[in-house]
């Protein structure tokens, strides 16, 4: 994949994460973007996703009106399937990593 094709799809992703309406002001801590700041967004999206499905399965057992119990399977799954792709993406990365020392100087 050329590095023209991965800028792409990265412009592509910050448009839709805008569109959606996530804050933008957590990747501000890394200064300059790259890996670090997408990585750092991506795992705070998981961790709100994480956070709002605990909400809602909690205020669906207090009995809260407005809350149903297919929302809330539809959001423990959007929580799980993210956490499990960053667990796959950490892999992946101490995997580069232990490739990368592996190789002689």
């Amino acid at each position: 994949m050329a590095i023209s094709s991965i800028e792409s799809v990265l412009q592509q992703m910050r448009s839709v994460a805008q569109a959606a309406g996530h804050a933008t002001t957590a990747g501000s801590e890394v200064a300059g973007g790259g890996f670090a700041g997408e990585l750092k967004k991506s795992l705070d999206r998981i961790s709100d996703t994480q956070q709002h499905a605990d909400s809602q399965a909690e205020a669906f057992e207090l009995g809260k009106a407005g809350v149903a119990l297919n929302d809330v399977m539809v959001d423990m799954q959007k929580a799980n399937i993210g956490f499990q792709m960053g667990l796959q993406v950490r892999n992946r990365v101490v995997a580069a990593y232990q490739e990368i020392m592996d190789m002689p100087a």
